[in-house]
């Protein structure tokens, strides 16, 4: 099974956005985004099923979107309006998850295939 492989991340001003990316092989039905700065724990950002319901995180929902392409095998995340504090390395995840266990950091997400990060850097 191949994994998840995220892209679109990079070095961008406050206020600034970015669009990341998540290739995936078409095999699950539930993808998660999550990010690590150094020296913090793991942070649950949004989930996204395969009917396109999604969760996220209080901290980031009025700024960052997930969303979809099926025809691509692609999920995003659109990050907006970025500041300093959104540092971190993103990655995705996906599994094969009853749709109620489908959202933002279960632990269905979190036991299934995991991308190498992509990392996003927000300073001026």
């Amino acid at each position: 099974q191949v994994g998840l492989v995220e892209s679109g991340g990079g070095s961008v001003q406050p206020g600034g956005s970015l669009r990341l990316s998540c290739a995936h092989s078409g095999h699950h039905n539930c993808w998660g985004w999550f990010r690590q700065a150094p020296g913090n724990g793991r942070e649950a950002l949004a989930a996204i099923d395969i009917d396109g319901s999604t969760t996220y995180a209080d901290s980031v929902k009025a700024r960052f979107t997930i969303a979809k392409d099926d025809d691509s095998h692609t999920v995003y995340l659109q990050l907006n309006s970025l500041k300093p504090e959104d540092s971190a390395q993103y990655y995705c995840a996906a599994n094969t998850c009853a749709l109620r266990d489908c959202y933002k950091g279960s632990m269905c997400i979190v036991t299934g295939t995991w991308g190498q990060g992509t990392q996003v850097t927000v300073a001026s």
